[in-house]
């Protein structure tokens, strides 16, 4: 049920034509004597679980959603016969109604490489909200050089996955700061990006962006910020969403190239959702050994964040991936391991590995030769914990890194935190 307030020119036709409920049903509901005498900002009791809504002229799901403040995964899930990315004025649209104590679903984004194989995508489509094919990249004349992702956005689309491109400026090897430094400076590169990317958005179908920016020069914190909210005004004015992703910092002077020129409150304003990347506490190429995530990273990280970013637009990604760290005397190399092969190479290193408090994981180290191996794993017990923990903060919703990389038991877990 819900309440709603009559607005100037409402009557009971118009408003049981809205809600689907015959006239004399919410009449008798509302005690009404006279049901042509409503009052503008009289509350009436509208006793139902769904709203019967009709596109008007440039509406998108995500704004109506927005209007009736609904997590646009529950909208979707409402209407299961309706395309979220081509939905037409006149069309109707079905709007669920929380009841008392409903727990609100979390939308759930899933980073994927154009590569991952059919058989993989398709196994784990029926859990999504969003899909983000990785990436666009940025050369430093403002023009985006895209990722092979047809198919992937095909198969999105097919069920009724929303896809969105990622953009990231990575050029060459890594992250460009330098490239990045001149398109925020020019005023003519910045339109021509922005351009661009509503330009890929709207021919390649996507329904919205996912701006992956990291290692921005401090000094060019505020350009980035007018460059977001010049992007998030142009694409929300043509109906698509922004969203942005972070590194958890714990600080709010943390030093860094992935923190001083990130504005956390600016992008909690400016994004529909801001995902925080709540992994690479130690990361490839780091000569300090350590967990990926471990939980006080990762809770400590959103705790700080959600000092600056409402928490109903805070997304944590989780990582299905975890470091395996050799240290040879003074040298200390590493190999990234995928979920999914981590039983497998833990069975033939002939090792198990014990459950450790302090960062929520299971771990092992042994010594083979001259070698001292260690793994933090990121394992079904590891993610309940931190979906658990992320349950009691109500944030928005769990994004992974990446698809193809988990377990069928990690996936369980987390199609149980999304219902």
């Amino acid at each position: 049920m819900l309440i709603y307030t009559v607005k100037p020119g409402d009557s009971i036709a118009v408003i049981s034509r809205r809600y689907g409920l015959p006239p004399a049903r919410i009449a008798a509901d509302n005690g009404l004597r006279d049901a042509s005498a409503l009052v503008p900002g009289q509350n009436l009791l509208i006793n139902t679980d769904k709203v019967r809504y009709i596109v008007s002229e440039g509406q998108t799901l995500f704004s109506i959603a927005q209007e009736y403040g609904v997590p646009l995964e529950q909208l979707i899930k409402a209407n299961p016969g309706l395309d979220p990315l081509n939905i037409r004025p006149g069309d109707t649209v079905y709007i669920p109604v929380d009841t008392p104590g409903e727990r609100r679903q979390a939308l759930f984004n899933g980073y994927a490489y154009p590569s991952i194989s059919t058989t993989a995508l398709n196994c784990v489509l029926p859990f999504l909200t969003f899909v983000s094919p990785f990436s666009y990249t940025l050369t430093p004349r403002a023009e985006l050089i895209p990722p092979d992702a047809s198919s992937l956005v095909f198969s999105a689309e097919r069920s009724a996955v929303m896809p969105l491109m990622v953009v990231t400026n990575i050029f060459g090897e890594g992250f460009s700061t330098e490239n990045l430094s001149g398109i925020l400076a020019s005023e003519e590169l910045q339109q021509r990006l922005i351009g661009n990317i509503l330009a890929e958005v709207t021919s390649k179908r996507y329904y919205g962006v996912n701006m992956d920016i990291e290692y921005i020069a401090p000094e060019d914190r505020e350009r980035y910020n007018a460059f977001l909210q010049r992007l998030a005004d142009l694409l929300h004015e043509q109906g698509y969403i922004v969203v942005t992703a972070l590194a958890p910092k714990i600080s709010a002077d943390q030093r860094g190239v992935l923190y001083e020129a990130h504005d956390y409150a600016a992008q909690g304003r400016i994004a529909d959702y801001v995902i925080i990347m709540g992994y690479d506490e130690h990361w490839h190429g780091s000569k300090d050994p350590g967990s990926v995530a471990s939980i006080s990273y990762v809770s400590d990280g959103l705790d700080r964040t959600l000092q600056e970013v409402p928490a109903n637009k805070v997304v944590n990604a989780l990582p299905f991936y975890t470091i395996l760290w050799k240290t040879e005397g003074t040298d200390v190399t590493d190999e990234y391991i995928t979920m999914r092969n981590e039983a497998d190479f833990m069975s033939k290193a002939g090792v198990s590995a014990e459950w450790d408090e302090v960062t929520c994981q299971n771990y092992a180290e042994w010594t083979s030769g001259s070698v001292n191996y260690q793994i933090w794993l990121e394992d079904a017990e590891s993610i309940a914990v931190k979906l658990n923990m992320m349950t009691t903060k109500n944030i928005g919703g769990v994004a992974v890194w990446r698809l193809g990389y988990g377990t069928q038991a990690a996936w369980e877990l987390i199609n149980a935190y999304l219902q």
